[in-house]
């Protein structure tokens, strides 16, 4: 009985060792393209609208598509599709800071920023075991309040507002790596595709957020 009670508990071992591994791959690999596509888009110059519309359609490859694709091969071409076009959608914005005086130093620092924390919670998720699964609705309930509150922030010009909106994305996009390493830990997560979607809109995000909070910090944004 405890030889078959071994055999299950190192199945499921292998198994969550298997999602990470292929997560934190994808995961490497959709980073490296989204960079790309917005060094294309930065050298393109492109519009803010242009920006607007490959991140709205991010979005909804976000909502529609890879929720009924993920089971298939189909998941990892509608994956670099929309880590493409939000990495795409990232020029014009990058290019506002980078033309500031000390633009080049806010993009790293928010780079540098994004990268300590979600090695950090990435890191303390995996190795500490915690189930962080009682965040789940917490999460959901404050990304949704997060969004809708950016959306009233940029429609009635609230520049303090889009501040906290920011500050608020720093803190849920934080839980949510925590939750999300710890999903695939714990066996709740078994789809690497989902995985690394939901690790990079929290990177992404995150990013944004921190250079938001950096660029009005420092008065030049």
């Amino acid at each position: 009985m405890n030889v078959i009670g071994s055999d299950i508990t190192l199945e499921r071992s292998l198994a969550v060792n298997k999602v990470l591994r292929n997560t934190f791959t994808l995961l490497a690999m959709t980073l490296l393209f989204s960079a790309i596509t917005a060094g294309v888009s930065m050298a393109l110059n492109v519009s803010y609208m242009v920006s607007l519309v490959s991140s709205v359609a991010a979005l909804g490859m976000l909502w529609f598509v890879i929720p009924r694709t993920a089971n298939s091969s189909l998941g990892l071409v509608a994956v670099f599709a929309t880590t493409g076009l939000l990495g795409f959608g990232l020029g014009p914005i990058l290019n506002h800071y980078l033309a500031l005086p000390n633009g080049s130093q806010l993009v790293m620092t928010a780079l540098g920023g994004t990268a300590v924390i979600f090695l950090g919670l990435a890191g303390y998720a995996l190795t500490t075991r915690k189930n962080f699964r009682f965040m789940g609705a917490f999460l959901f309930v404050g990304i949704m309040v997060a969004f809708l509150a950016g959306i009233g922030a940029m429609i009635f010009n609230m520049p303090g507002l889009s501040l906290a909106v920011s500050a608020m994305f720093v803190l849920l996009m934080s839980g949510l790596i925590l939750y999300q390493v710890s999903e695939i830990v714990h066996g709740g997560e078994t789809n690497y595709i989902l995985a690394t979607v939901t690790l990079y809109v929290s990177i992404y995000n995150l990013f944004t957020s921190l250079l938001h909070l950096l660029g009005a910090f420092s008065g030049d944004d």
